[in-house]
């Protein structure tokens, strides 16, 4: 789990990538191994063990070497603490825009009132 600001800072670095980003929605629907990741990408393989390896480094993948086969699945531990940090800053702003309409609506009908009295 995340408990450090820098542990979110990866993870969003590594969010940035669109490649890693296809990565995590494959891992998404369940593990694959570093073939099976690479097909639909145009690059390496070993360009994509070092986008896994920025992936793992950020906690969003964990792998395992079974013989020859690195297999890799999605650690959704990592992803529901990001989830929860852009759903409290969310929230906050939802709360913000609710108070500048309310704010909004009152001047209006103060405005209202003036110029039709």
């Amino acid at each position: 789990m995340l408990h450090q600001p820098d542990q979110l800072d990866l993870m969003f670095q590594a969010l940035a990538d669109p490649n890693r980003r296809q990565m995590v929605q494959r891992l998404s629907e369940g593990p694959a191994s570093v073939s099976e990741l690479a097909a639909p990408l145009q690059m390496t393989l070993s360009a994509v063990v070092q986008h896994l390896a920025v992936l793992e480094g950020a906690g969003l993948v964990r792998s395992q070497k079974i013989g020859r086969v690195r297999n890799c699945q999605l650690e959704t531990q990592a992803l529901r603490a990001a989830e929860r940090w852009i759903s409290e800053r969310r929230t906050l702003w939802e709360r913000r825009f609710d108070r500048l309409g309310a704010f909004l609506a009152e001047q209006a009908a103060e405005s209202e009132e003036e110029n039709g009295a």
